[in-house]
């Protein structure tokens, strides 16, 4: 059945570029929609007048949360690898094990999905910590967050996580690479497999993606067959890189070549190539090395993914948002931490990018915008996602603006860049279908899920001291804002 969503603005798409419509109306019918403007000739089932709001497209999600995040445990724990996010050589000797159960690992999939679904994300190429695995992520848990994707209706390019190395800390303090290629080329081997066996299923609902782990824990080996198993099956390829002082100064030592370099001369880097953050390159501040890193990157085609708030929380930005696109590189958007708020990305992104230009007009509320719908679309080619416009699939996020505490709606986008945020999110609705009715997940109850999460986070914690340098009680390694009054 055709239906119609009117409100006082609708981002439409037209010659390439978003446009904004006044009281505008968007059909949908089967999963598509037929028409963006005013005025519909035909007939429709139903209208739906979601009035002082904003109908836009739903936001593509390049690097979205799909865990209990444990980087906020960082938040005021510093050095990280003091505070259990790089594993002691004890706990190595001892074998990994996985932290969390199989249905822990289920559940955690469900309720970060509905997160993201809450907050105007549609398409998601999820992402969590391996710090708390055993090695790699499994294609059991990956087949179950299949359906649980098709079953609360959000849109993903979903494949395990695999490695072929991870990080040690010993006794001194000393941090170093530690590989186990057989096993990794095992699980490449395992994640091609699920990518074969999962793509297209629930009726394109669910796509396939290859996801190396983070650029440090991989061998060149790894690397190139990855590369030549997304040239086969052209399927997308996410890979962490160009993230940190350390990862950047490893690869330099393990290879003689920069991250982009070293991508490059295995042939990894294509339009198909995804990569989160692109904040250490060649040239910008905190890299003393001369080299065409940015350069690399933008002739391959590959795009960089930018999640602003997880870093900014540890110091960092890139330098800058406004630079990077004047530059002609591919963009997209992330939120890879909690809360994952898009709109929350998106404010702190231009202010970022603002702050380090020193240049208010170098970067405008639209770019960010677009960023996470047709840059994030445009990553994972297609040209269906991301656009409201005739054709495209019908994945629409409603944005709440009618409440005082929107502020003066001066531009919708502005207005959204101002003082919006997740939590401002209606409806979704992701190939036809009502994903979030009046801000909630049909048919979930996020009020247990919520309770269970926190319980399923504090036994996690409690497991911290476990693989942390030292083995410090978790009262030393995670201590509280002020000192906890005595009964």
């Amino acid at each position: 059945m055709r239906r119609r969503l009117t409100a006082d603005w609708v981002v439409g798409h037209e010659n390439g570029t978003h446009c904004l419509i006044e009281r505008g109306e968007v059909v949908y019918e089967d999963g598509r929609i037929v028409f963006v403007g005013h005025g519909f000739p035909g007939e429709v089932a139903d209208t739906r007048d979601f009035g002082r709001a904003l109908i836009a497209p739903g936001f593509v999600d390049l690097d979205a949360l799909s865990d209990l995040d444990t980087t906020i445990l960082g938040f005021d724990n510093h050095p990280g690898w003091r505070k259990g996010r790089v594993w002691p050589r004890t706990y190595m000797d001892r074998g990994p094990y996985e932290m969390y159960a199989p249905e822990e690992l289920v559940f955690q999939k469900r309720y970060a999905f509905a997160q993201l679904l809450r907050n105007g994300i549609t398409t998601a190429l999820p992402i969590a910590s391996l710090f708390y695995r055993e090695w790699g992520e499994t294609s059991a848990e990956f087949s179950a967050a299949a359906d649980i994707a098709a079953e609360l209706g959000l849109r993903v390019y979903l494949g395990p996580a695999y490695r072929t190395g991870n990080l040690v800390v010993d006794e001194a303090g000393t941090i170093a690479p530690w590989f186990d290629e057989e096993r990794g080329l095992r699980n490449l081997e395992e994640a091609i497999a699920f990518c074969r066996a999962q793509e297209g299923r629930h009726g394109g609902l669910v796509r396939a993606m290859l996801a190396p782990d983070r650029i440090e824990t991989c061998t060149p080996e790894l690397l190139r067959r990855t590369a030549a198993a997304v040239r086969e099956m052209d399927v997308p390829v996410r890979l962490h890189c160009c993230q940190s002082r350390m990862e950047y100064e490893m690869v330099l030592r393990l290879h003689g070549m920069s991250p982009p370099e070293w991508l490059a001369s295995l042939g990894f880097l294509s339009p198909r190539a995804i990569l989160p953050h692109g904040i250490w390159v060649s040239g910008s501040r905190g890299v003393d090395r001369p080299g065409r890193d940015l350069e690399i990157i933008g002739e391959s085609g590959a795009t960089i993914v930018h999640c602003p708030l997880v870093f900014a929380r540890g110091g960092r930005a890139l330098d800058s948002f406004a630079g990077y696109r004047a530059r002609g590189l591919r963009l997209g958007m992330g939120t890879d931490t909690w809360p994952p708020d898009m709109v929350l990305n998106l404010q702190l992104g231009l202010m970022l990018s603002r702050v380090m230009t020193g240049d208010a007009a170098s970067v405008r509320a639209s770019d960010l915008f677009d960023a996470a719908t047709i840059g994030g679309a445009d990553a994972l080619g297609r040209p269906d996602l991301g656009r409201l416009m005739p054709g495209a699939a019908a994945d629409i996020a409603v944005f709440d603006f009618s409440h005082d505490r929107i502020g003066q709606v001066i531009d919708p986008i502005q207005t959204l860049l101002i003082g919006a945020s997740g939590r401002d999110v209606r409806h979704v609705i992701v190939a036809g279908r009502d994903a979030v009715v009046d801000g909630a997940i049909p048919g979930m109850d996020m009020a247990a899920a919520h309770a269970r999460a926190q319980a399923q986070f504090d036994g996690l914690i409690a497991r911290y001291p476990e693989r942390t340098w030292g083995h410090p009680p978790v009262a030393e390694i995670f201590p509280p804002s002020y000192p906890r009054a005595k009964e």
